[in-house]
């Protein structure tokens, strides 16, 4: 049986709803997971406050969910190939409303920082989803890569959707009250999923590969625990770069491991295989500037001229527009895409819009003295952003095997986390005084830090382009042969 047949005789199985009515029930999953990532940010202070915790504190968040957040992906892709992928969007959003709920609930620190990590499960949400309108669609390109868009559009919509939600109620609910908003939320997305989103027939066979989740989930944890401690302790400490080294180590088992299991977990030859490759590494590059950059812009626009002779000396306010224009131009980009990669095919559009990224950042070297050029820079980053953030899961699922969409879907985004907590610690420490993140707390970072960070997210998405243009997938027909053969060798699709 081919790739094209396989996908084919799934769509047919599970067409019995219009997709547009289920791209409208994931939308709406998106807002949620939109929902997640915004409506926090205004509150962190005061969630510090209602913890007894210092501000300082606030950075054990993104960490701990950073770390979860690679470490689970990689079983719930795979597991999304094997069971169903609409089982495990089920699965994970059960598993991030009850987190949701501990965020709201929990008695102290720990217990906190246990449910926000959890939380994290979220992040394979629009794999998932990808992976489902992939298999329902037959594989065609145009309408997941459509598809796709809108879910990234509705996301960005959730993400000014929270943010504008929490800081008009921080004044007016208990800290209780208003922690349990988000939680309600995705608890409304569980309930679009079960009555929503029909379950897509199951190509892929086989057991989990057990073996090589523990040992992906040894070097993924070393390597992300390793960059958290690169960020608190600084360079200067050994301990962390141990700690890195370890885990890159513990990668060489896992690959002898993946590449002689008959049913990997991780299978290492369709990464690395000429359309799929470049993909991955745009997503862990593009994971350097839209994870890794953020925090740097608003305090850099907090930041007052009057006291360092650079900055925008914007209030909260001020920044609220910065980022307000930033995630409107992703949505839009996230839009363009489509209507673009129609033009001019799929992989010129990424290359586009890495281009359209790395300008965004690369303008702040000489451009970064009003609210004006901090808007119009961000604004064409997040054009490209946007983009990708829909094109890379679409990307990645058209140059896979049927048996193995939510694999290279949600890899797109294990990439992209390692990428952005990779930035996240050596921005921390490019824009530290003395090299730790305490000293951002005594004194202000060095325009030459702010300006590293952002030719550092301008030169990765460089490099990301160069990725996609010269390294050019194979057809479909080749592709289908190919992969027709291997799973038939490997009796990995049901005839």
């Amino acid at each position: 049986m081919t790739d094209s047949t396989a996908l084919s005789d799934a769509a047919r199985a599970a067409g019995r709803a219009p997709i547009a009515k289920v791209v409208g029930f994931l939308i709406c999953v998106e807002l949620a997971s939109g929902v997640l990532q915004g409506y926090y940010t205004p509150l962190f202070s005061d969630i510090a406050r209602h913890l007894s915790i210092r501000d300082a504190d606030v950075n054990w968040f993104e960490a701990a969910q950073l770390i979860v957040s690679a470490l689970v992906v990689p079983l719930l892709a795979r597991l999304g190939d094997l069971v169903g992928h609409r089982k495990v969007l089920l699965l994970s959003t059960v598993v991030t409303a009850v987190a949701s709920w501990g965020v709201a609930l929990a008695p102290s620190f720990g217990l906190f920082l246990v449910a926000w990590a959890v939380q994290g499960f979220y992040v394979v949400w629009l794999p998932m989803e990808v992976a489902i309108i992939h298999r329902r669609t037959g594989g065609e390109e145009r309408r997941v890569r459509g598809a796709a868009g809108l879910l990234v559009a509705g996301l960005e919509l959730g993400v000014i959707a929270g943010a504008l939600t929490s800081g008009a109620l921080a004044e007016s609910l208990g800290m209780r009250g208003l922690l349990a908003l988000p939680a309600f939320v995705v608890t409304l997305a569980l309930v679009a999923i079960w009555f929503g989103v029909e379950e897509t027939p199951v190509l892929a066979r086989g057991a989990v590969d057990w073996r090589g989740f523990r040992l992906v989930t040894l070097a993924l944890g070393l390597v992300m625990t390793g960059l958290v401690m690169l960020r608190l302790l600084g360079p200067a400490s050994p301990w962390p770069w141990v700690v890195v080294a370890a885990g890159a180590v513990a990668l060489v088992p896992f690959a002898r491991v993946e590449l002689a299991h008959p049913e990997p977990l991780v299978d290492l030859r369709i990464l690395r295989a000429r359309g799929q490759w470049p993909v991955q590494a745009t997503a862990f590059l593009f994971g350097v500037s839209v994870l890794g950059a953020q925090i740097p812009l608003s305090t850099f626009a907090r930041t007052d001229p009057g006291v360092t002779g650079y900055g925008l000396g914007a209030s909260a306010a001020r920044v609220s527009v910065i980022i307000g224009g930033y995630v409107l131009s992703l949505a839009v980009g996230a839009l363009l895409l489509h209507l673009l990669a129609d033009r001019v095919g799929t992989r010129v559009a990424m290359v586009v819009a890495a281009v359209l990224v790395a300008v965004g950042y690369l303008l702040f070297l000489p451009f970064h003295d009003t609210l004006a050029q901090t808007l119009t820079n961000m604004v064409v980053a997040g054009l490209g952003s946007g983009a990708l953030v829909a094109g890379l899961p679409a990307a990645a699922a058209a140059q896979a095997p049927p048996t193995h969409t939510g694999l290279t879907t949600g890899m797109t985004n294990t990439t992209k986390t390692i990428g952005g907590a990779f930035a996240s610690s050596v921005f921390a420490i490019a824009l530290a005084s003395t090299g730790t993140v305490g000293a951002e707390a005594t004194g202000h970072a060095s325009l030459s830090g702010y300006l590293a960070v952002w030719a550092i997210c301008g030169l990765t998405a460089l490099v990301a382009a160069v990725f996609l243009a010269v390294v050019r997938p194979p057809s479909s027909t080749a592709r289908t042969v190919r992969t027709a053969a291997t799973a038939g060798a490997a009796g990995t699709v049901e005839a």
